[in-house]
């Protein structure tokens, strides 16, 4: 027996949908939200009747009817901190994604979406693996200030998918690997995976770990605090120089990274310099992460868009391929992992969380 699955991604301004037969994509299309299609409504979640009516209206010109689909899977949003796995969608979840328990993001309407379709063809609905998923160690909270907790903001819907496909190929179970896992895009997150959950993992989104194309990673604290209260910057300046516009795009003026490598390999030594700067610090990150698994490492995946460079898998794999084998899955296909933790709940294979 085959599956059809609709996943569902919203984005700021477009919400990306798929349609899968089993793990097989039989449509796809990027829906865009112009500014004045947008304009009416004041906050994301107002937008949800607008996406809905959008993926309706797509799906029909795809030729696969409504009541074909098995399930519905949208992007899981900012709730509150879970394991990961796939999740039905349920009364509790559906009021925090309302409301924005953790904050305000496209993503939030994901599982909205899903429900809303769900249930007008009496089909379950699910998320999987949303960016708080949170299967930290106790021990890897420890900050060394007790007001500040580590936290766990990773690309957790890729990361957990590159890591089971790992897994398939080396005919192994996810749950009995030690795999570390390296997201390469305008952020970069370094996850220790033991034993099918992620016990340790830089916060991606602000401020720890190796700097990306956007986002400046860990910072010199004492150097930033002066910084701060220097009276030279606006608190906006800074917070941008963590998140948005900070990394690459704050030395280089640009986050395109084909432009930054091709600009190094042709001579320019400052492209050069943070080209190698940022395999660096991946790398070192790595190697803490080895620490954590005691260095009992099965695997390093390494994937993202960074990971279609040659040059910067080559100059990170040079300096890590002494801790273990080193695999590369370049991109991040998060519809496909969106479909594939709804197909595993309905093939039996793992049964759905509750929130």
């Amino acid at each position: 027996m085959s599956y059809k699955i609709l996943a569902i991604n919203p984005g700021s301004t477009s919400t990306k949908i798929a349609i899968y037969e089993d793990e097989k994509e039989i449509f796809e299309k990027t829906l865009r939200h112009t500014n004045e299609e947008l304009a009416p409504f004041e906050n994301i979640s107002d937008q949800l009747e607008f996406r809905r009516e959008v993926i309706l209206d797509a799906v029909s010109e795809s030729g696969v009817k409504l009541e074909e689909l098995s399930a519905i899977v949208g992007r899981g949003g900012l709730l509150k901190p879970i394991a990961g796995g796939t999740y039905e969608v349920n009364k509790e979840m559906l009021a925090d994604l309302k409301v924005g328990v953790l904050g305000e993001h496209a993503s939030n309407l994901g599982g909205r979406i899903a429900n809303e379709i769900g249930e007008k063809i009496s089909k379950p609905s699910f998320i999987v693996d949303p960016v708080v998923v949170d299967e930290m160690d106790e021990v890897a909270r420890i900050s060394g200030i007790p007001e500040l907790e580590r936290k766990s903001i990773f690309h957790a819907l890729n990361q957990k998918a590159v890591a089971r496909r790992a897994a398939k190929e080396m005919d192994k179970d996810y749950k009995d690997l030690n795999l570390i896992v390296v997201h390469l895009g305008g952020g970069v997150s370094v996850g220790a995976h033991s034993n099918g959950r992620v016990i340790d993992v830089n916060n991606a989104l602000d401020g720890d770990g190796p700097f990306s194309p956007e986002r400046s990673g860990q910072l010199p604290i004492g150097d930033l605090l002066k910084m701060a209260t220097s009276g030279e910057y606006e608190l906006d300046f800074i917070k941008k120089r963590i998140k948005g516009n900070g990394g690459v795009v704050a030395y280089l003026g640009t986050n395109d990274m084909q432009e930054v490598v091709s600009n190094a390999e042709s001579g320019d030594k400052k492209a050069a310099l943070i080209v190698d700067a940022l395999s660096y610090q991946v790398a070192k990150e790595v190697g803490s992460m080895a620490a954590v698994l005691s260095g009992k490492v099965d695997a390093i995946i390494l994937t993202g868009g960074i990971a279609y460079s040659k040059k910067i898998v080559g100059d990170i794999s040079s300096r890590i391929s002494f801790i273990g084998e080193i695999k590369v899955y370049p991109g991040e296909d998060e519809m496909l992992a969106l479909a594939e933790g709804g197909l595993r709940v309905l093939k039996g294979e793992e049964n759905a969380k509750k929130y």
